[in-house]
């Protein structure tokens, strides 16, 4: 046993209760298939790979300390006051991630700074009735999952954080997540990541309730009206304004996101190579990281990861059926071709969902060209779940939150 001691990551196995030794051996194992599936290019490998690989490495890593304690030397997020934050700030390697941009939900605001600067605006001010009218229809499984996991026994403000993956934003699930429910953030987060990860398997075969023959309509993307690069700025610099004043809660998410667009579209190219790079992919590496590391035994070891492991799926499905419910309607409402395909790209998994059209509708057309339209609804999906996370914030945080005093419970 002595030799065993030299070994840590070993004896703390025979140290641990059963229960404990196999969820270790259970997470170390979905590390592994993590980082399988992100190689074959199953998951998005930008965020899955490092997750998968932190999550074997603190899960493996464990030693024991002074006084028969056990822990690892990766990260603490349940150090609480200036004393034990500080101390852990010089022993764990990942502690000043999660300290100054976790905690306070930098890493996402961050990663939305990128991803504003990569956002093609066009079709969404070309296309605006359009593109709003989809965003809102596959915003279904963020408003329904909520009195649904209130039904599952979820507090009112850990309802609302898992119904924000139905907005299927994982930048805006983090964010919402530490604001409503930070002892399940590392949950939801990591559920929101990995079912993002799939949909691009699992939505192909959902739009199969869509017609073939209605799958299969071309649009001609020669008839998008062109919109200046002033009109995009103003937009940008206006829609930044009036949302913060809206929702003051969830400013640092608008103007991240929007000062990532506004830069693209005045055109500051060092700034537009910095936050679109090294930014946007350095922020997207450690999130998955940081994510994979505070993924310990632990979590899985809460009786309510299930009842969110079910809640992600019922959320992601809803917005899925909601935008190709949206998708059906405007094909009949308006007199243009319109493909009801592009009604999916509204979920806002950016530019995931909007490929996902694009495929499906090559798939029984290879004349259908609908990706530019994908992209307006794609881009609405991020305003409008930016805005009902700010809702939801507004709502279920405070001691008396404003949900509960309207309606009186």
């Amino acid at each position: 046993m002595l030799i065993l001691q030299l070994f840590q990551g070993i004896y703390t196995f025979f140290l641990n209760e059963p229960a404990i030794a196999g969820g270790r051996l259970l997470l170390i194992a979905l590390g592994f298939l993590f980082i399988y599936l992100s190689y074959k290019r199953v998951l998005e490998p930008l965020i899955m790979l490092p997750m998968g690989i932190g999550m074997l490495a603190v899960n493996g890593g464990l030693m024991v300390f002074e006084a028969g304690q056990m822990g690892n030397l990766f990260v603490n997020p349940l150090a609480g006051n200036a004393e034990e934050i500080m101390y852990f700030l010089q022993i764990d390697f990942l502690q000043p991630i999660y300290t100054f941009t976790f905690s306070n939900g930098l890493i996402a605001c961050l990663v939305f700074m990128g991803i504003g600067a990569i956002t093609d605006i066009d079709i969404l001010l070309a296309k605006p009735y359009m593109s709003l009218f989809l965003a809102v229809c596959a915003e279904l499984g963020t408003i329904l999952t909520l009195p649904i996991a209130m039904a599952m026994g979820l507090l009112p403000n850990e309802a609302a954080a898992i119904a924000l993956v139905g907005g299927a934003d994982g930048p805006m699930v983090l964010y919402g997540s530490i604001m409503l429910a930070r002892d399940l953030f590392v949950p939801i987060t990591v559920v929101a990541y990995v079912y993002l990860g799939v949909c691009y398997a699992g939505y192909p075969f959902l739009v199969r309730i869509i017609p073939r023959r209605l799958r299969a309509v071309e649009m001609d993307w020669r008839t998008i009206p062109q919109v200046s690069p002033g009109s995009k700025f103003a937009f940008a610099v206006i829609t930044c304004a009036f949302l913060c004043v809206l929702f003051p809660v969830a400013a640092p998410l608008f103007a991240s996101f929007f000062v990532g667009l506004a830069i693209k579209e005045c055109g500051v190219l060092r700034f537009i190579e910095f936050l679109s790079g090294p930014l946007l992919y350095g922020s997207t590496f450690f999130l998955g990281f940081t994510l994979g590391a505070l993924l310990g035994v632990d979590i899985i070891l809460n009786p309510k990861v299930m009842i969110l492991l079910i809640l992600g799926v019922i959320a992601l499905t809803l917005s899925g059926l909601g935008g190709i419910a949206g998708g059906l309607i405007y094909s009949k409402v308006t007199k243009e071709p319109f493909n009801p395909l592009v009604g999916i790209a509204a979920v806002s998994c950016v530019p995931t969902t909007a490929k996902v059209a694009q495929k499906c509708a090559a798939a029984v057309n290879k004349k259908a060209m609908i990706l530019p339209f994908a992209m307006g609804p794609c881009v609405a999906g991020v305003i409008t779940t930016a805005i009902l996370t700010g809702v939801y914030i507004s709502g279920f945080v405070g001691e008396t939150p404003i949900f509960f005093r309207i309606f009186g419970s």
